[in-house]
Formats: C-alpha cells, structure tokens, sequence
C-alpha cells in the first residue's frame, strides 16, 4: 500500500513531502521516544508519533521511514515543517488519536515492526 492510499483512506492531512505520496510503505510503527525509533524503526514504515520538534525529521532521515504521522492533530513547529520540506520528508497530521490511527492502519493491513 502506498502513501497516497494511506493518506485518503485514513483522512491524513499532508504537511510536507507530497510529491513522494507513491512511497510504498512495509508498516507502521509507533513511538514518542526518539531513541526507540532510532533503535527500531525500519526503512519504508510509517511512524505515528506526538513529537512536533525538527528532530523527529533528523530520526525519519536516519531511519529512512515512508512518512511521520503526528497525531490528535498537533501541527508540526515551523522549524520541523521547513527541514522536513528541505530533507523531502513527507510529514502528515491526523486529528485521530495515536491509538485509534494505528488500529486503523492495523486494519488497512499495515503490520507492525517485528524485531
């Protein structure tokens, strides 16, 4: 399933990085921590996370994941929304609490990470 898919299913809203909705994705992980996803996020998942601060685009670069997901519909810094756009990050908002978004992408089909 790709971004874009993703995106209209759930009812994301896009941020930054919209000309990568093609991206395919392999998961979705959830986190706030962002050593936790260094550690464990993997290339091509989707990250749902509450963080809204620039470091959360530096953790999706390392870890080369398909998109960060922020949910109940906190909108990322200005400074996050502006390295995202330069990094080519695609940065979604959902309104949906982290739970009830990742049950949902669950649902989609969209496994979790396994270690």
């Amino acid at each position: 399933m790709n971004l874009r898919q993703i995106v209209q299913e759930v009812r994301l809203e896009v941020r930054a990085g919209g000309s990568a909705l093609e991206t395919e994705v392999q998961g979705g992980y959830a986190s706030d921590i962002i050593s936790d996803v260094l550690a464990n996020a993997r290339q091509g998942t989707l990250w749902i996370t509450h963080q809204r601060h620039p470091n959360i685009v530096a953790a999706a670069v390392l870890r080369e994941v398909a998109a960060i997901v922020l949910a109940n519909g906190r909108e990322p810094e200005e400074e996050a929304l502006r390295k995202a756009r330069e990094e080519n990050v695609t940065l979604l908002v959902s309104s949906l609490p982290a739970y009830e978004l990742a049950g949902r992408l669950f649902g989609l089909g969209l496994p979790g990470v396994k270690k």
